[in-house]
């Protein structure tokens, strides 16, 4: 009696966008399926992929009566996302932003600060 592992659905996500992103081209959720190598369900696929689109990560075009689906995001951008949506979900945005500098190391606090530094250049281009 073999013991399956149940991943999560952050895992799955990033599973699937890494197939959607070894891809030549847009794909449709069976040949995802196939690229994550035929375990999954179809209907898990269809569900991960919508999740990802509802997300901004996918895009996602009729081809006949299914869709083709490309990635628009890597898993930083995911990542980035899945931060975004957090962030807006809280009414102290403050107090969540204060919590998250005040916990970041001085390597990170460094890279924070340039990193605003260079989105602020660029805003005034």
């Amino acid at each position: 009696m073999g013991t399956s592992r149940r991943r999560g659905q952050g895992e799955l996500e990033a599973q699937v966008l890494a197939a959607l992103r070894a891809a030549s081209g847009p794909v449709t959720a069976g040949m995802v399926r196939e690229l994550l190598g035929g375990d999954l369900a179809h209907t898990t696929v269809i569900t991960i992929l919508t999740r990802l689109h509802a997300k901004g990560a996918v895009s996602r075009k009729r081809a006949g009566r299914s869709f083709e689906w490309t990635a628009v995001a890597d898993e930083a951008g995911l990542a980035a996302l899945r931060m975004r949506r957090v962030l807006d979900g809280e009414s102290d945005r403050e107090a969540v932003l204060t919590r998250f500098v005040t916990g970041l190391s001085s390597e990170e606090e460094q890279l924070m600060r340039e990193l605003l530094a260079q989105a602020e250049e660029e805003r005034e281009d």
